[in-house]
């Protein structure tokens, strides 16, 4: 077991970080109050910066395939993964963030030839941004195999209807893909479908942004009613009733992403408390020099440092036996990273008092951003049943 990085891996992880300091971290200030004013409009300090990675080759590092992204597999990408999760920005700047990632890895592994021309050229090329259509308010979100949006075949084309929630990052987005059920008398896991839909097709309703902790700006969490929406037979990807193996091997990636994100997250955190800690001086001395906070940055360390070997340990064994050997691995540091970052999070909050809750630090972003990942992409209750059910079979 090897976690030491190619030369290329660490070229890209020092550009990167280089990136970061000049261009990303000086434009958070600007771009998140642009964002709180609940502006779906992208800024133009963040269109200048996605110009300048791109230019720079700092570009869908994500993709393991040379011929769409860096060709780097997932221990070699998990540090520069990390360093972008270090700000809110920091994914978008190098078109490296959810849940566009997710969609174009199964436009990349699924699609056809006319819909990667179509649809996944111009991701890739950053002149479109995508949303993912599967959570209903109306069916647990931890079990698509009770979904109820159904998509009827009507010659030539689908018929889809359905309400549709959480749909992230639809306000602005070219296209959805959508999972539907296609077959509703199939077995559970062959009854779905995953079809790309237009945003501009009729029947497509944008009803709202959820508000999310008081929050609707960016792309937004959207509720969407598919009503009568028409699309093409020839927009659905792979076969019908494939829509939940897709699905697996879209969350696969997109879960190990999220745990590399939330080490940069938790890393920004500890530094942000350690620079607090030294400078603030309270009841006859350094925050630094007060046992409890020397307990708070300790126990931070060393959770940081754990979760993050963890993760290597799952990149690596999904780049060596594959996604479905790795998936207890992916389920153990799903739920670890997802509660080690919240309390990092909590301690810088409480070491900062009321700054930590306001929006002047990131600290209260990031942890609003954080707080969804013990529920995005499968909750930690369902990933600690996974867990227990694999470990108790090997003593059946």
């Amino acid at each position: 077991m090897d976690f030491s990085l190619s030369p290329k891996s660490e070229d890209l992880r020092k550009r990167v970080a280089a990136f970061m300091d000049q261009y990303v971290y000086p434009a958070e200030k600007e771009v998140l109050a642009h964002e709180r004013a609940d502006s779906h409009e992208e800024h133009p300090i963040m269109k200048d910066i996605r110009k300048k990675a791109k230019a720079e080759g700092l570009w869908n590092l994500f993709l393991p395939d040379k011929k769409f992204g860096a060709g780097l597999n997932n221990h070699e990408y998990a540090p520069l993964c990390e360093l972008m999760g270090r700000s809110p920005l920091g994914a978008r700047a190098f078109n490296c963030m959810a849940p566009d990632t997710g969609n174009m890895e199964i436009l990349a592994e699924f699609g056809t030839d006319e819909q990667k021309q179509r649809w996944l050229k111009p991701c890739l090329d950053g002149e479109i941004r995508t949303c993912f259509s599967m959570t209903e308010p109306d069916t647990p979100g931890s079990d698509p195999t009770q979904l109820k949006t159904r998509a009827v075949r009507e010659g030539d084309y689908y018929v889809i209807n359905g309400h549709k929630w959480f749909t992230s990052g639809a306000i602005g987005a070219a296209f959805a893909i959508a999972m539907v059920v296609t077959d509703p008398d199939a077995e559970p896991h062959r009854r779905a479908s995953q079809i790309i839909v237009p945003t501009d097709a009729p029947g497509f309703n944008l009803v709202r942004p959820v508000p999310v902790m008081g929050h609707i700006g960016g792309g937004g969490h959207c509720e969407i009613i598919y009503k009568d929406c028409k699309v093409p037979v020839t927009n659905i990807l792979g076969r019908e009733g494939d829509g939940f193996a897709i699905s697996q091997a879209r969350l696969g990636p997109g879960r190990i992403h999220h745990c590399m994100r939330t080490i940069g997250i938790a890393e920004r955190a500890l530094e942000l408390m350690c620079k607090r800690a030294n400078t603030r001086w309270t009841h006859g001395s350094l925050l630094a020099d007060k046992s409890n906070i020397q307990e708070w940055i300790a126990e931070s360390r060393i959770e940081i440092d754990s979760t993050r070997l963890m993760v290597m340990n799952a990149a690596w064994k999904m780049d060596t036996a594959g996604k479905k050997e790795a998936r207890k691995e992916i389920s153990m540091i799903k739920v670890m990273a997802a509660n080690m970052v919240m309390r990092v999070l909590d301690r810088a909050i409480q070491l900062f008092g009321a700054a930590g809750v306001s929006d002047d630090f990131p600290i209260a972003r990031f942890w609003r951003d954080s707080r969804a990942l013990r529920i995005a992409d499968g909750p930690d209750e369902v990933h600690r049943q996974t867990i227990a059910r694999r470990e108790l079979r090997q003593w059946q």
